[in-house]
Parts: C-alpha cells; structure tokens; sequence
C-alpha cells in the first residue's frame, strides 16, 4: 500500500497543529540526552562554520536544521549495531560516542581519526562475527563523500552479520538525493531479496544541493519506494527527535529478529547552505512554502519544549547545558588542531587487503614530488 504524504508520525508538536509537546513515553534520561547531543551538535556546527570562514578547515556541510533525525536514528542503535553516516552527519558521530576532536580531524584534513585508538593508530573494522563489542572493534565508519555508495555497504554487513547468527542490524544514513543513484535502488533490491537486517534511514531535507525533492522523483514520497523492493517504509517527522527515535528503534528491532529491512523518510529541512561554498538564496526561499509545515520550528526548541513540559527542564538546565557544550567544543578544536597531521604515505594504506603494485609506483612518485605537503 502506498504510503501518502499526510502519512507521517509524530509525536510532539509543531505550530501548524494542536498538538502540545507533553505526552511522550521517554524516560528522562534519555530524553534529556537527546536534548544534550542536539545542543552540542548545534554547537560543534556553528564553531565548524566559523573555522572554515577563518581558513583553518575545508568546505564544511552544515546540519543545522536536521539534528533531531541524526541524534533520534543514532540514539536507536545499539552499541553493536553498525552505522553508515553520510558527510553530513556530524551529530550521528557525536551520539554514537565518537570524541569531538576526532570528527574535527576530518575536517582540519587530518584523515579519519574515527578509526583510529588513543594513539593514532588505526583500527581495523571488526567482521560481523561476534555481536558483542571489543576494543579496537569499529562499528561506525567514516563518513562517505560519494553519493549512495554506503548503502551497498550497509547491506553486506548486515547479510554477513546474518550467516554469522549475530543479533545485529546496520543502519545507512543518507538524503534524498541519494535515492537518485543507482546504488540506493541496488541495495534496497538486495535487501529485499536477501531480508537484511539493515535499515536506510533518508534525510529529506527538500533539496539535493540545489534540486528540489519533486525534481528528484515523482513519487509522492520517497518511503513508499519500499513497495517495489518488497519491504515496510515509515515516514516520520524528521524535526521530531522522539518520533524518529521510536520509529528507528522499531525498525531496528525487526531487522535484528529477522523481519527485513526498512526504508525510513525522515521529513525534516537544511536550515542553512548545502555547504559553506553553497548560496541557497539563489535556488529556494525559507520564508516562503519551500520549508514543509513539520520543519517550521527549530528542531531543539521542539525538543526543549518537550521536557520543560514532561521531564521539568529549567532555564538553569539550559545555561548549563548551553555553557559545557562551549567548553567542550572550544577543546576539542585545541585537541585537533595539535594532533599531528599523519603522513601523506598512509593514503595508500587500509584500502586493500593486499596492496596492489600500482600504489608502490605511485607512492614512489609522491615521494619525488617536492611539492607534496608531507
């Protein structure tokens, strides 16, 4: 059955209904949780954009706007699921556990310092031979650059983990644009056929870059895509981090038991550009009827509202909480920005199992490059 564009769940409230932000099954500490990792990803997000206009990071892609999505999926997994964040999803890393300064090594050009130890040495992706975590096991991986290439990833993890009799599912995070690629229909096929446990988990955020939703695909909605491979999708408010949280966690759960994949449209909206070298003045509107009605209120004041309403959140939580998201980024850009950089030589590393003959001529060649800032 197809799915229809008022099909969409929500838990708390927006201006555009009457629905109030009390209500919501979720115990405290996870609810102020939630609340905790947006504030810091909001944060980390406001700090990042400022580095790159200072020079001192590349082209960053802001979140803004969609931190509840990213929190609420994230927050759903369990320590030993397997997560495939998209470039976007810096508050993904931070609700998974990821330290800030490691995100930033990313973005100062550092390489990926998400799979490495204390030490700088790299970790080694674990098989899916053991649903239980141990050290040096990496079970969420770097962020991806090209478009959709992490779905296919996703579902060979979450079909090895099955053979295996693992009690684990992998979730692919990814936007709208992506469900353009023919990895996203290849993966969603496979997951079908072979009932992975894996969940694709899209942010529709309304644009692909500069491309509105309606010139990406004439469905009426991106999750009713599933009908065609054979498997539920759920669209759910993506500004809503407690309905995305419970509808992911629910997703999840029938992965791991066996039930199939999942294709979750979380409906949500990027407040800012597409990245810091992106005008979006020049292709959409915000004031106008671009920004769907779930996306009219900022993501974290819906957030706030519920547990001043529910869990007794006070303006003194807030300036706490506020003020140690501050602290902790402003020493995670100091933690970062010491690390030395890696050497230019590990590119050629942790590609392929064996090295293939080519990246020695090449490596040669960069080391005769005087050029080369090693």
């Amino acid at each position: 059955m197809a799915i229809g564009t008022d099909d969409m769940v929500r838990v708390l409230g927006t201006d555009a209904d009457e629905r109030g932000a009390a209500g919501a099954d979720l115990p405290s500490d996870t609810a102020r949780e939630l609340y905790r990792t947006q504030v810091l990803a909001r944060t980390f997000d406001e700090k990042a954009t400022s580095l790159h206009r200072q020079g001192r990071i590349g082209t960053y892609a802001p979140m803004r706007g969609q931190e509840a999505a990213q929190v609420g999926a994230a927050a759903a997994l369990s320590e030993t699921d397997y997560c495939f964040p998209t470039y976007r999803d810096h508050a993904m890393y931070l609700q998974r556990g990821t330290d800030l300064a490691d995100v930033l090594c990313h973005l100062l050009g550092q390489g990926n310092y998400v799979d490495r130890d204390d030490t700088g040495e790299r970790n080694s992706p674990s098989p899916p031979s053991t649903s239980s975590r141990e050290e040096g096991d990496v079970r969420t991986f770097p962020p991806t650059i090209p478009i959709a290439t992490q779905l296919p990833h996703a579902v060979g993890v979450g079909m090895a983990a099955d053979y295996r009799g693992d009690d684990v599912a992998a979730l692919a995070s990814f936007g709208d644009g992506a469900t353009s690629e023919g990895d996203f229909h290849e993966a969603l096929n496979f997951a079908g056929v072979f009932d992975a446990p894996a969940v694709f988990f899209c942010q529709n955020n309304g644009y692909a870059i500069s491309v509105p939703t309606e010139r990406q695909t004439a469905s009426a909605t991106i999750a009713q895509k599933a009908d065609a491979y054979g498997f539920e999708g759920v669209r759910v408010d993506g500004n809503d981090v407690v309905a995305v949280y419970e509808v992911v966690s629910a997703a999840l759960e029938r992965a791991r038991s066996g039930e199939g994949p999942t294709l979750v449209e979380a409906v949500t909206y990027r407040r800012g550009p597409h990245t810091t070298t992106d005008d979006p003045s020049k292709y959409r509107d915000d004031d106008g009827d671009d920004v769907p009605p779930c996306a009219e209120k900022d993501p974290l004041d819906r957030t706030r509202e519920y547990l001043e309403a529910t869990h007794g959140w006070s303006e003194a939580d807030e300036t706490t909480l506020r003020e140690s998201a501050e602290r902790t980024v402003e020493r995670a850009v100091q933690t970062a920005e010491g690390r030395p950089t890696p050497d230019v030589d590990e590119m050629f590393d942790h590609v392929y199992a064996e090295r293939p003959e080519r990246f020695d001529r090449q490596r040669e060649r960069v080391a005769e490059n005087p050029e080369v800032d090693r």
